[in-house]
């Protein structure tokens, strides 16, 4: 059963985040913010100006008393030991912003919005030091960890795009409609109806694998090889569209979350934790690569049908709301991972020890 922190928001719950110190913060419809302790009291709360959506909340990696915060076009810095006015604003995307990232030397933040740009701020100079773009509405951006240079995108254009901030155009693109009609053949009607845009992005540790959830119900995993990434694994995660992926900080452990109102947990690391590939896979990627008319035998769907069969869900939560985003914390000494829905309250679970 979930225990449910209330008390803080008057509306919906948009964003977590979590600080190295155990305090959370949650952003909200209307401009609402509050910060939590680990034991579910709200410890501070702030309506932040002209009562736009919060849409995106994150610490700063190296300075836990930072928090920046993005409503309507607007990124605010908060100090959270005395929530009052914002530190400062960053007035520098012209449509609302979907998702933050700061790397983890806090000195590039990321805000991706609406109109698909990527708005790559300087924070020691304020100012940007780079504009990228999807054509559609960009969902969501991460920096990686270990490479405070480099970030993953993906967006309503169905493209997953990897960048290094010393280039404006992307290093490396893949369009996840093209890879499903590629290895279906166009009998897949179903891409049509249940495109795979991408909602939700999140890198592991080691920053070389990283996640997508999408809207057609499936996780993809992706491996980053210098320039350029490969699939190594995609799995059905949901009956509807995954709204939010989350690595752990362990092994490879991954959270995702849906509009079919579960929140499960994968261990992936038999799969991407050994930095040999195996035969199968390089063969299957191999065949991924080639041309579509040299792939009517069949091989290339079975291979795919296995790998879905083999990922199983570690575990199962069974939380009945569509999910709008999960955070993952060590409260009290165990691992807890919290939801936010349609509902003015964050919903903790306990989750396995790895």
């Amino acid at each position: 059963m979930a225990v449910k922190w209330i008390g803080g928001h008057s509306s919906s719950i948009l964003c977590l985040n979590v600080n190295t110190e155990g305090l959370v913060a949650s952003g909200a419809e209307r401009g609402e913010l509050t910060l939590w302790d680990g034991g579910g009291t709200p410890a501070g709360q702030l309506q932040l100006p002209t009562a736009d959506d919060v849409t995106s909340v994150v610490f700063s990696p190296r300075c836990p008393t930072r928090l920046y915060t993005s409503h309507g076009e607007t990124v605010s810095l908060l100090d959270v030991r005395s929530l009052k006015e914002p530190v400062e604003c960053f007035h520098v995307n012209e449509e609302e912003i979907n998702c933050l990232s700061v790397n983890e030397t806090d000195n590039f933040l990321a805000a991706a919005d609406d109109s698909g740009a990527i708005k790559v701020m300087d924070l020691e100079n304020k100012k940007v030091s780079r504009s990228l773009r999807h054509s559609n509405i960009c969902s969501s951006v991460v920096f990686r960890p270990q490479r405070p240079q480099s970030l993953v995108s993906c967006g309503l254009d169905m493209q997953v795009m990897l960048w290094n901030l010393q280039k404006a155009r992307p290093l490396w693109t893949t369009n996840l409609q093209e890879c499903e009609m590629e290895e279906d053949g166009l009998q897949s009607a179903g891409q049509f109806f249940n495109p795979p845009l991408a909602h939700s992005l999140s890198v592991a540790a080691c920053g070389n694998i990283f996640g997508c959830g999408a809207q057609d119900g499936k996780v993809r995993i992706f491996r980053v090889t210098g320039a350029k990434f490969e699939r190594e694994l995609e799995f059905e995660g949901h009956s509807l569209g995954v709204s939010q992926v989350l690595f752990m900080p362990e092994a490879y452990w991954l959270l995702t979350g849906g509009n079919d109102g579960k929140v499960l947990l994968w261990d992936v690391s038999s799969d991407v934790g050994k930095q040999q590939k195996s035969p199968a896979k390089s063969l299957q990627r191999r065949k991924a690569q080639a041309p579509a008319s040299t792939r009517k035998d069949g091989k290339l769907n079975k291979v795919a049908s296995n790998e879905h069969a083999r990922v199983s869900p570690k575990l199962t939560i069974e939380h009945g709301e569509k999910v709008n985003w999960i955070s993952c914390a060590e409260l009290k000494g165990s691992k807890r991972v919290l939801v936010a829905d349609q509902s003015s309250s964050v919903s903790v679970y306990p989750l396995p020890e790895p």
